[in-house]
């Protein structure tokens, strides 16, 4: 006989019908995948009330009351700071690019520009020296965005630079995630700000902005010189990405571009910048700046010497996914080889689709990942993928040596990408990122060659017969994919 009065279970069963229907009703709103809005419904289901602070911490939400402030940025920027024409003219441009390069204007307004070089540096010790040789060799300004800006020795000898630089006249401006840089205060960086450096943190965690956007950080890794060259890929500033300071740092990629594409990367600062901190002043002192040091003539003329790419940014204040919807665009045009490299693995169906249709239509598609993961959950999804991908003809390697942090896609002998973004859910449809699209077949072959060199230090995932546990273990891991 229960010593709980029946009333009361009847109080407890309303209680929960009323919590399943509110919590069902405000993940529906959201418009979320089908997917993605069933797991959240089903895992939350079970968590009665608490849910509702789960979800509105750590939920897929839009960001609509922020969208407004992002699009006002944007439209600043646009209208302050001056944007280099590109040189090479569609017309100049084959046709069989045209419909991509469209893609990524229509959804981002970028156009397509080029570098007068792309040199891809492999590991974050020649990333960092050429990081810091830039800066070294900067005389006007230098602009910084990272996820993570950690206080260790790499971030102590950053910090140092540009606090010689700002002695030296130099104007410096440092972004950071207000999460993944959550060791960086603003004691540690005293003598930079006293010297006159602008440090600002993006969605900064404050009690008022706790639970709206402690989801949404900022992953993109951009440096700007002078306006004249610029950099951007994986490598964050943290020892965990240097060989020399720690043997077990992470394996990551990096490029350093120069000409008109730094222009777009450094709008794409200068927006993130205004968004976080309201300030003005550093569009002001861009929207005249001299950019001269390089030969605009040779550029024209001789447009084969160039590297034609585009700039994609991404985030949630975006309702197109742009990074995920022009790479699977990539992936469908795609006839002879898609080598995916990526840290964590959590595809959405449409990316599982093109993958696997890629492969099935003899396409030679290879997915690179690291045998162990920084992160458990996300290690054991990506592996719950194994049979699916192998089974319709997908060859899957895992990196062996240590952490691999490289971010890049190749794509027959032409397109390749690098950048900030992970192929999952959360670097598609909740992380602010970039990605640079090349359209060079010079660029394509520097990260095919990257990409082979690390499979000689990968072993290739053969189907075997796993235990029940361990099916369980990756299966249960998949159902939780939409919110890794």
């Amino acid at each position: 006989m229960s010593l709980i009065p029946q009333e009361f279970h009847a109080f407890i069963y309303t209680v929960w019908t009323v919590y399943i229907v509110a919590i069902g009703g405000w993940i529906l709103l959201q418009k979320r995948s089908p997917i993605s809005t069933l797991t959240w419904i089903l895992t939350l289901s079970f968590i009665p009330v608490l849910g509702f602070f789960i979800y509105y911490l750590f939920g897929p939400k839009k960001i609509i009351r922020h969208r407004l402030s992002r699009r006002r940025s944007r439209q600043i920027v646009d209208r302050n700071y001056a944007i280099w024409d590109p040189y090479i003219q569609s017309e100049d441009f084959p046709e069989e690019y045209k419909s991509m390069a469209r893609l990524i204007f229509n959804i981002t307004n970028i156009p397509l520009c080029h570098s007068m070089d792309y040199r891809l540096l492999s590991g974050g010790e020649k990333t960092y020296d050429a990081i810091f040789e830039a800066i070294r060799r900067a005389k006007n300004y230098i602009l910084l965005e990272y996820y993570i800006f950690e206080t260790d020795g790499t971030g102590i000898a950053m910090r140092d630079l540009l606090t010689e630089k700002l002695k030296e006249g130099v104007k410096v401006y440092l972004l950071v995630d207000a999460l993944g840089s959550s060791r960086l205060t603003r004691n540690f960086m005293h003598d930079f700000v006293r010297a006159g450096g602008e440090l600002g943190f993006f969605h900064n965690i404050t009690w008022r902005r706790l639970f709206s956007l402690i989801n949404f950080r900022n992953h993109r890794k951009i440096v700007i010189c002078d306006g004249l060259t610029g950099f951007t890929g994986g490598v964050n500033i943290s020892d965990e990405q240097d060989s020399r300071r720690n043997p077990k740092a992470y394996h990551d990629v990096h490029i350093q571009v120069d000409g008109p594409v730094v222009a777009w990367l450094e709008s794409i600062f200068i927006e993130d910048w205004h968004y976080s901190t309201g300030d003005l002043a550093l569009v002001r002192t861009l929207r005249k700046a001299e950019r001269t040091d390089f030969d605009v003539e040779r550029v024209v003329t001789e447009p084969s010497q160039a590297y034609r790419m585009q700039v994609i940014p991404s985030g949630p204040d975006s309702d197109f996914a742009p990074i995920l919807r022009v790479m699977l665009s990539a992936m469908y045009r795609a006839r002879k080889r898609i080598y995916l490299t990526t840290p964590y693995f959590v595809p959405d169906e449409a990316s599982l689709f093109a993958l696997t249709s890629a492969a099935l239509r003899g396409v030679d598609v290879r997915l690179l990942v690291p045998r162990k993961s920084d992160n458990l959950v996300v290690t054991l999804a990506t592996q719950s993928w194994y049979d699916d991908l192998i089974n319709a003809g997908i060859r899957i390697y895992e990196y062996t040596p240590r952490m691999l942090h490289t971010k890049t896609l190749v794509i027959d002998d032409d397109l390749s990408f690098i950048g900030s973004a992970n192929f999952d859910y959360r670097s598609f449809y909740l992380n602010f990122e970039v990605s640079v699209l090349c359209y060079e077949p010079k660029a394509n072959e520097l990260l095919a060659r990257e990409f082979h060199d690390s499979l000689n230090s990968s072993e290739e995932v053969v189907p075997k017969k796993q235990s029940f546990a361990y099916r369980l273990l990756t299966s249960t891991a998949r159902l939780f994919s939409p919110l890794l």
